[in-house]
């Protein structure tokens, strides 16, 4: 009779995630209790949900910004998020030697922290090789500090009196994935969540020039190991397939249309509406995805580094941008 019930306490979640009362953070907590006391009855489906539901959600909340509000944001977090993720790859690396974490999987962890999370985890682990031990680890040490943003961040913006703008710009810099930088912002305030987005998705974008140059130092790794240990150019290594995030190329067209197609801005706020929603559906999913077990199999070692690091820019940028 359990069994049973359950898909439908499933559904019945997924059209809570649509009343007005229900956010982000809320979500994400409902998936996790959910997935503790009656586990998830569609894993390989919501696992495929949960990619497509998030890209759909921030080219819908493109609807909600124009051109100016986007270059704006920009400009003015644009030198700290570059220095951010230079900062978070050099320490990460650093840090990864000192606490003895294999070097693969540091590499992931340093990657997901300075830039986007699972997606740059994703893009990255082709290059390096990494097993899936490796990636299914730092997967899990950035999907739980996320999780954990996902709750505090709101709370600590507000206990530390911080503006709309200042969140918006904390959130994009110190949280990994870009569902919970925009699910954070969401809780915040609009103006957080527009300047949180557009940023973001700027920090994302280095997943790009970082994978071609990585590809790049690999093949001519393994050039050097051909002239000098061998002649057999069969032991070179296959480029690997690059993941490039084409829904941000999505969310810039959006902003173009609302800005100067002028019949969109009369339904925009309803896409936005629908974006936020898609977005707590998302959260939702995400929160059925994490389990006492994974959290377990992560080891001390590779969550150290990662709280370490996640710490190390959460502060940092506060402090830089209080100051």
């Amino acid at each position: 009779m359990k069994d049973k019930l359950i898909p439908i306490v499933f559904f019945a979640c997924l059209l809570a995630c649509w009343l007005p009362y229900v956010n982000s953070p809320i979500a994400l907590v409902a998936g996790l209790i959910f997935s503790h006391f009656l586990k998830n009855p569609f894993p390989n489906q919501t696992a495929k949900a949960t990619k497509k539901l998030l890209k759909v959600a921030v080219i819908g909340l493109g609807f909600g910004l124009n051109v100016q509000m986007a270059i704006s944001a920009s400009q003015n977090g644009i030198g700290l998020v570059i220095g951010s993720i230079f900062f978070t790859l050099g320490v990460g690396l650093f840090l990864g030697k000192i606490l003895k974490v294999e070097n693969k999987l540091a590499q992931l962890i340093t990657v997901g922290t300075a830039i986007c999370g699972g997606s740059a985890i994703a893009a990255f682990s082709p290059v390096i090789d990494a097993d899936n031990s490796q990636i299914s680890v730092s997967l899990g040490v950035v999907f739980l500090l996320n999780s954990v943003a996902l709750l505090i961040f709101p709370v600590l913006g507000h206990f530390f009196n911080l503006s709309p703008q200042d969140f918006g710009m904390w959130a994009a810099i110190a949280i990994h994935d870009t569902s919970s930088v925009v699910g954070a912002a969401e809780a915040f305030s609009e103006e957080s969540l527009k300047i949180a987005t557009t940023l973001k998705l700027v920090r994302a974008l280095w997943i790009i020039p970082l994978v071609l140059l990585s590809v790049l130092a690999s093949k001519l790794s393994s050039k050097n190991e051909i002239d000098t240990n061998s002649k057999d150019n069969s032991i070179i290594k296959p480029t690997p397939k690059i993941t490039i995030p084409y829904f941000i190329g999505l969310f810039v067209v959006a902003i173009l249309i609302n800005t100067y197609v002028p019949f969109v801005t009369e339904y925009s706020s309803y896409l936005v509406w629908i974006a936020k929603k898609l977005l707590v559906t998302t959260l939702f999913l995400i929160g059925l995805s994490l389990s006492i077990d994974k959290i377990k199999k992560v080891g001390w070692r590779p969550l150290a580094l990662g709280i370490t690091l996640w710490v190390l820019i959460s502060v940092g940028s506060l402090l830089i941008i209080s100051n």
